[in-house]
């Protein structure tokens, strides 16, 4: 189907079933349980769970198929959302246009990237990735957001092309040429599709369960599914093979007499342009784009990801992507009065103590807990959590394979 084999037709409706159902599947808790903090069916943690999903999807092609390890990835993502913004202020509010100019904004960003830093292999490569990260966000913090030449009539250049500290954000003075300038009651308007807007959403009560189905969430959810089905043809194709085969030994490759670099530079380009999408969904969920964005930590934060759900796998980057961003926003809001809660049925000097030791490892500290599990993946599954649920499979399949040996060695034969 859609030219997959039958193993990658099953995993793309199995992904595309869990994002179908991602406010049923991240709700497993009623609202008046103790335990619905656990909850992230919320419109906008979704949202982030499958826009990450992309750039770390993207970030694979390039890190997991030809070995290269860039740590300058979020330059894209920035490019991707300034692009995005510009497209908003200029002319309209859809987010069909500003993401096409998000992706080709990125793209021609990351051939001039690719283009000077390929020329180099190793951790030199990735130095020079991080540099021209940091540069861009030194660009986008104070270089072009300064004003050179004076507020314009419309106010677009006040704060220069960037918006410095404080983001590039919408105003009443932008034109939008092709969309309105403002609401009917004055307020500024939101991203949409063809006039229905991302922000808009619909809930569905059930008991004590109260489920939230979000427009801007299902619009990042079937680009996701598309930009999986993009990376599986890739991994599947000539073009695929080709990226593997300069992994596995660039020297060989080129003793044959082909010229790796142009490969090289396509997934380069092609991983800066799903970073690039991924910052335009990020502009369209919320119309504001900052330097921040640009910063080595979301450089390196996407690695994490894509090693923590297993590099130059299929579905792992997605895995990774949902995790850190979990415990980011779930994990990380879990303070002392929560522990005390939990275990209020200890005695209460032992229950200051477990609370004092399990403290460190959750709320403020949860980056703590985030590098320890790091180091658990790192030493004992190479594979991340993919190698994970492939390990917990073969062993559920051998007991399934010794039962059937042990009753097929006391019962008769028919």
């Amino acid at each position: 189907m859609l030219g997959l084999d039958k193993k990658d037709t099953s995993l793309l409706i199995l992904v595309a079933i869990l994002t179908m159902l991602a406010p049923f599947i991240l709700n497993p808790f009623p609202a008046s349980s103790g335990m619905a903090q656990f909850n992230a069916g919320y419109p906008d943690l979704m949202q982030r769970f499958v826009i990450f999903g992309i750039f770390a999807i993207g970030f694979n092609i390039l890190f997991g198929l030809t070995g290269y390890l860039s740590f300058g990835h979020a330059a894209f993502i920035g490019v991707g959302s300034y692009a995005a913004m510009w497209m908003f202020k200029l002319v309209g509010m859809n987010v069909l246009p500003a993401l096409a100019l998000s992706i080709v904004m990125s793209g021609l960003f990351a051939v001039v990237i690719g283009y000077v830093s390929l020329r180099r292999s190793g951790i030199y490569f990735s130095i020079l990735t991080l540099a021209f990260a940091m540069m861009s966000y030194a660009l986008a913090y104070s270089v072009l957001a300064t004003d050179m030449d004076g507020p314009d009539k419309q106010g677009l250049l006040q704060k220069g092309l960037t918006g410095g500290e404080t983001g590039l954000q919408l105003t009443l003075q932008d034109p939008r040429i092709l969309g309105q300038q403002s609401t009917v009651d004055g307020n500024l308007p939101v991203p949409s599709l063809f006039g229905l807007e991302m922000r808009s959403s619909t809930e569905l009560a059930m008991g004590d369960w109260v489920f939230t189905f979000s427009t801007g969430y299902y619009f990042c959810a079937v680009v996701m599914l598309l930009a999986f089905y993009l990376s599986i043809r890739i991994f599947r194709s000539p073009f695929g093979m080709m990226l593997r085969a300069i992994k596995s030994n660039q020297q060989r490759i080129n003793y044959t007499g082909l010229n790796a670099k142009p490969y090289m530079l396509a997934a380069f380009v092609i991983s800066g342009m799903y970073a690039g999408l991924a910052g335009g969904l990020m502009a369209a969920m919320d119309p504001l784009a900052g330097p921040e964005r640009m910063f080595w930590t979301a450089s390196g934060e996407v690695v994490l990801m894509t090693i923590l759900g297993g590099v130059g796998t299929l579905i792992g980057p997605v895995l990774g992507a949902g995790l850190i961003k979990y415990m980011e926003n779930i994990l990380s809001k879990i303070n002392a009065d929560i522990l005390h809660t939990w275990f209020a049925f200890l005695p209460d000097g032992l229950e200051d103590f477990v609370v004092s030791m399990v403290y460190p490892f959750i709320g403020k500290g949860w980056h703590l807990t985030l590098g320890l599990m790091f180091m658990a993946v790192v030493i004992f599954l190479p594979g991340g959590l993919v190698e994970a649920g492939q390990r917990i499979s073969r062993l559920l399949k051998g007991r399934k394979v010794q039962d059937g040996a042990k009753k097929s060695t006391t019962e008769p034969a028919e």
